[in-house]
């Protein structure tokens, strides 16, 4: 067969070509017809195939996520915003952290531990491509059912790819989440979060500027694996019988990534490189595009010169690996020898590849031929914009009018003691210890917090103890009731974890998970959802500084909840301030921040009692939320608290028993006036902590809350242990934790 370059794509207008098999459509060909002025060559085809695929270019999705851009102002800490692989924000001191969030959904179902572990490779790459060395990440894990066979199957994998990753990189794995939901069984969501930290004068950008500069591919050998990846993947539903499409998953090797990443951390220090980009999602299609669009234009790449573990990989299949621990970099000519010189030392192969040119093409020569010749531009930023039609689905209504107000609740103290049991030990909100227990959370000695805290926490300064928080979270039972205030509700819960923590929240990246964006009730999900995380971010102060979206996330017909997870990032001054959930001290007071409502809709309770899903989710009160954040941090400075815990799934009783459980103490609750303990105990509602309060600090601490207009009450004391409601039951603390650290355990060790 002939080599298909752009002059023989020239002379044969009517070659059949494969391009609804690459993913495109009938019109999205024609574009790229008309883009060219000729029929695109196998190797063009190629790269528009994985750029302009769901998950790269984000047809579906950009007229929506624009509004983050247009409707949130940066913040003052914003140094970088969406755009780049990467936010980054000022956290004082001179330093700046970058983070992120993505997904490796698709490819994590189908080969569970490789999925998993280059997901967290790929999100690290993010992140170093930044300039920044990474230090710590976080994982939001959805699963189906946990008593199903097939979730037997993933999650182990997708654990052991995680931690077997992350802890070969010596990265601490310090948040994240683990949600059970039938909803999810097709369609597992393995979202993976970074944070890097750097000085300010060391952020990099992916561009590709300065005629006469080199292209050098550095990093691992280019092979078959992983073909097609992410980009093409990402971007179809699943058929209802089941995984496959296993060669488009990629195969990844922790020990050359840490090699990779000290060797860019050394180039860096340099000052080597004019430009750089990881090579993840649609590989070197991306990485060259990208880097060409966003510099000077003109770019000439000899492909027969990636080095490759695999010796008959055509072009196309080149262009379209996404082989793992690969970077890109531009560098200026006298610098060339010290850039190689320094991969040799890591041991790690650098191959100059191509150089910047004054042109306004990207051309791509395969042993002299030239197979691309295409704006850059046209690849990776203007690919097709998509306004798809949504509507409210017509079963909402319906949905929202099943209140879960009228479920049975129960009749005295012995039906309350037994549900608290049924609930703590359900999958959702048992102990996930037996999974985070196989990552490391502390080395490298710098995490102050870690799972099952409310949020991750990492000193980045050893002189000043100054640190960031990081948390994760995203209601998909509350976005499926009501997907505007559901996202809000992920917003608020990440926000006052945060806060819980003793960290200022600066900002915020997300990973939307939603079904199929052909669906119209998708559609309308994944707007709905959108505007509301926009206008939480206005209302908090929070911007949005990147993320990534991931739609096709179905079954046949059958699609997951909408799931938005969103993760805030803070900063606290001195980490040595910063507050645990555990209740450690006997005697400490417990006050409830905030008010609560009879809300039960999507709750922990209707589900693991009732199996029920309906009614509306609690109303969110961002002005309050942002009220309780601004007291807990103020509290946790100034040394008022001791512990802090919020309030979300499960309510009340369900962080009482984790602060509980994690400090060895009982309490002792008294159910407030107004309030029946059942509304006390299982409701939901938002803007809501319950803290420990030293007894010399009881005054100061109610005198602020009281200034500030934030709802205090007091309902106990640490003692004992066990937990008792007076008048209602108490439950031994050694009963508490067989039931809370039994489950998964019992499913899956």
């Amino acid at each position: 067969m002939s080599l298909d370059t752009v002059k023989h794509a020239a002379e044969t207008p009517d070659t059949g070509q494969p391009w609804k098999e690459l993913g495109l459509k009938e019109d999205e060909y024609a574009r790229i017809r008309e883009i060219l002025g000729r029929r695109p060559t196998g190797a063009e085809l190629a790269m528009y195939s994985v750029m302009w695929s769901e998950h790269c270019s984000y047809k579906s999705s950009k007229v929506h996520l624009k509004q983050f851009g247009e409707k949130v102002p940066a913040n003052d800490a914003m140094l970088v915003g969406i755009g780049e692989n990467a936010g980054v924000v000022d956290v004082g001191q001179g330093y700046a952290v970058t983070f992120k969030v993505e997904s490796h959904n698709h490819p994590s179902y189908i080969e569970p531990y490789q999925g998993a572990a280059t997901g967290v490779g790929g999100i690290v790459r993010d992140i170093l491509a930044m300039g920044a060395r990474p230090v710590a990440v976080v994982d939001p894990l959805r699963f189906g059912a946990a008593d199903h066979p097939d979730t037997r199957r993933v999650l182990p994998g997708v654990v052991a790819g995680i931690g077997g990753y992350g802890n070969c990189l010596g990265l601490p794995n310090i948040g994240g989440e683990v949600v059970f939901d039938e909803c999810y069984q097709g369609n597992p969501l393995v979202n993976a979060g970074c944070i890097g930290v750097m000085k300010h004068e060391d952020i990099h950008l992916a561009k590709a500027s300065g005629p006469g500069n080199k292209v050098i591919l550095y990093g691992a050998r280019t092979g078959g694996d992983g073909i097609g990846g992410v980009s093409v993947l990402a971007s179809e539903t699943f058929e209802s019988t089941g995984p496959a499409k296993r060669p488009a998953v990629q195969v990844g090797d922790p020990f050359q990534e840490k090699l990779l990443i000290e060797c860019t951390l050394e180039i860096f220090k340099e000052k080597l490189v004019a430009g750089i980009q990881d090579l993840g999602g649609a590989g070197l299609s991306c990485a060259t595009s990208e880097l060409a669009s966003a510099g000077s234009g003109g770019m000439r790449v000899e492909l027969d010169t990636v080095p490759l573990r695999d010796s008959s990989l055509s072009p196309e299949e080149i262009l379209m690996s996404e082989s793992q621990e690969r970077m890109c970099a531009i560098v200026e000519p006298q610098h060339v020898d010290r850039f190689l010189e320094i991969c040799e030392k890591w041991d790690v192969i650098a191959t100059v590849i191509g150089e910047v040119t004054e042109g306004s093409q990207l051309e791509i020569f395969w042993h002299g031929e030239q197979i691309v010749d295409v704006p850059p531009r046209s690849v990776a930023h203007e690919g097709p914009t998509y306004h798809r039609p949504f509507a409210r689905p017509s079963c909402q209504d319906a949905l929202q009018a099943d209140d879960a107000g009228k479920l049975a609740r129960p009749a005295d103290g012995a039906e309350l003691r037994e549900q608290v049991l049924k609930l703590v030990a359900s999958p959702n909100q048992a102990s996930k210890s037996w999974i985070t227990d196989q990552y490391d959370r502390f080395v490298q000695g710098n995490t102050v917090l870690a799972m099952p805290e409310d949020a991750g926490m990492v000193r980045i300064d050893e002189e000043s103890n100054l640190g960031v928080a990081m948390a994760t979270d995203g209601n998909g039972r509350y976005a499926k009731l009501d997907p505007y205030t559901g996202a809000q509700l992920a917003l608020a819960e990440s926000y006052r974890n945060v806060a819980a923590s003793g960290a200022r929240p600066l900002a915020i990246s997300d990973c939307l998970n939603f079904g199929s964006p052909e669906d119209p009730d998708v559609m309308w999900q994944f707007a709905e959802a959108t505007r509301g995380l926009a206008d939480g971010c206005l209302e908090l102060g929070t911007p949005v500084t990147g993320g990534n979206v991931s739609l096709y996330n179905q079954t046949g017909e059958t699609a997951i909840h909408p799931t938005p997870v969103v993760a805030v990032l803070g900063v606290i001054d001195d980490v040595t301030r910063r507050t645990p959930v555990a209740f450690a001290k006997e005697g400490q007071l417990l006050y409830l921040l905030g008010d609560t409502h009879e809300e039960f809709g999507g709750s922990a309770w209707s589900e693991v009692i009732h199996r029920h899903l309906g009614g509306m989710p609690p109303k969110v009160d961002l002005s309050r939320e942002k009220l309780l954040g601004e007291i807990l941090i103020s509290a946790s400075r100034d040394g008022m608290i001791d512990a802090a815990h919020d309030l979300s799934d499960g309510g009340l009783i369900q962080a009482v028993t984790e602060s509980c459980l994690r400090g060895g103490k009982g309490a002792r609750l008294v159910v407030p006036d107004g309030l029946d303990a059942f509304t006390f105990l299982f409701s939901e509602s938002a803007g809501r902590a319950v803290v420990s309060v030293p007894r010399s600090e009881e005054l100061r601490f109610t005198d602020m809350c009281g200034a500030r207009a934030l709802p205090v009450t007091r309902i106990g004391v640490v003692d004992g242990e066990e937990i008792e409601v007076q008048g209602e039951f108490s439950i031994a603390l050694g009963e508490l934790r067989t039931a809370h650290e039994g489950t998964l355990k019992g499913l899956f060790a």
